[in-house]
């Protein structure tokens, strides 16, 4: 394994734990209650090997194909699912990934219910905050009465809250929407004590700001990678 490859690693997921820890400084927070989830779409197994061997212990992937053919070769992660889920490749994410953080709608709720063939499966919900076309997700105005649908499916262990912010050069411009998933889920445990606290949400760009905000969770790709190629799937992957 490339020494100086994980020295790379180390460093970068240094720099970018000092700036978790400086910004829950700010507001009182524990970092160490923040996870850090490193987003490694077209990253190649061989790379993450060395982020493994740097410390980064927690990979997230976009696209379930892509992440078939590198779990295997990594093994001694947990694997997120931050991308969009399509029906047809629950069965294969349900192998694959520990926390699916992209259950964007209850249809596809039922389904890993129905296809968890007795397992507990760890999901997070994925919830359109800012009502932008582009994006999916949970509607917040619907969101009382699917959660309540979705906590009463037997298979699902509902860990919290997924957003994907808006796409700023400005980190700042992205607080209204941390700070409106935090609300949401605020109010809606104050009603359904079986939704979990956790709020997955800033990436590279701006996730000292979620931090700020409530983060029990950031996904950070770019800066610990560097810059890739684009890939499909949505923001939801850094």
């Amino acid at each position: 394994m490339d020494a100086s490859l994980i020295d790379r690693y180390a460093a970068a997921h240094a720099r970018v734990r000092d700036r978790i820890g400086e910004a829950a400084a700010r507001v009182g927070r524990d970092p160490d209650d923040i996870r850090l989830v490193a987003i490694s779409k077209t990253v190649p197994a061989e790379r993450l090997r060395a982020a493994v061997a740097a410390g980064l212990g927690t990979l997230g992937e976009n696209r379930v194909q892509e992440a078939a053919g590198k779990a295997p070769e990594v093994p001694g992660v947990e694997w997120h699912l931050v991308g969009g889920l399509q029906s047809n490749k629950v069965g294969r994410a349900l192998e694959l990934f520990s926390v699916i953080q992209s259950v964007d709608s209850l249809a596809l709720a039922e389904r890993i219910d129905r296809l968890a063939a007795g397992r507990s499966v760890r999901v997070l919900l994925q919830v359109n905050v800012d009502d932008d076309p582009a994006k999916g997700g949970f509607q917040p105005a619907s969101m009382t009465g699917d959660l309540e649908r979705v906590l009463a499916l037997p298979a699902l262990r509902v860990e919290g809250l997924m957003t994907v912010g808006r796409l700023m050069d400005d980190a700042e411009a992205a607080r209204s929407t941390f700070i409106a998933l935090r609300r949401l889920s605020e109010s809606l445990r104050g009603r359904h004590p079986g939704l979990g606290p956790d709020l997955s949400m800033g990436m590279s760009e701006d996730y000292p700001v979620a931090v700020e905000e409530g983060a029990t969770i950031v996904r950070v790709g770019r800066g610990l990678f560097g810059d890739r190629p684009p890939a499909s799937g949505g923001r939801g992957d850094d």
